[in-house]
């Protein structure tokens, strides 16, 4: 059984989601939320997935990435969970072109700290310390805006905005800081 991954305008995407105790993430209900979050994540296919992206407002996230690319400095991540995550963001950021399960279609580029550490509970309610660096630091904080209630439109670079099929169209292959040149230097037509 999949389960249904609401899109943007949903409350549930809107609102903080609560915490769950170590006894909770370790109950049959939670680890059988765990399993139907990654059945639904490949599915769709994601490499992350929050808990309030299936309607649930809780603290909870899946992630798991194999794909690989030097550029976005992407590595494989293997399946885990991560559950009240507190995150600190390195000074350092980088741009790069993301999209989202709830937000379905479309993708811009989002600046985002190129390391991330992060403190949460895993699969058995054990805490947990990651530290990640390029793409997955990006899933990391991602995911994690969805437990607060932020969504990637919120921090994007709004002129970036574009539906899958005209990013891979005109923008795909080209380096991030020439299309923010490009996109910068368009001026909208008199009116």
């Amino acid at each position: 059984m999949l389960l249904k991954i609401v899109q943007a305008g949903d409350p549930v995407l809107r609102e903080a989601a609560r915490p769950l105790t170590p006894a909770e993430i370790a109950g049959a209900e939670i680890q059988r939320l765990i399993e139907l979050m990654r059945d639904t994540m490949h599915e769709a296919p994601g490499v992350g997935l929050a808990a309030p992206q299936v309607g649930l407002p809780l603290q909870l996230a899946v992630i798991e990435d194999v794909g690989e690319n030097d550029a976005a400095e992407r590595a494989p991540v293997p399946f885990h969970v991560i559950a009240n995550p507190r995150l600190t963001l390195g000074t350092e950021t980088i741009d790069f072109f993301e999209g989202c399960l709830s937000v379905d279609g479309f993708q811009a580029v989002v600046a985002r700290a190129r390391t991330a550490r992060v403190e949460a509970l895993d699969h058995r309610g054990t805490p947990v310390v990651i530290e990640a660096s390029g793409w997955y630091a990006r899933i990391l904080q991602h995911e994690i805006d969805h437990l607060r209630g932020t969504l990637y439109i919120d921090r994007m670079r709004s002129r970036t905005l574009s539906t899958n099929r005209n990013m891979a169209r005109h923008w795909a292959g080209h380096p991030i800081p020439e299309l923010l040149d490009r996109l910068a230097a368009r001026t909208d037509p008199p009116r």
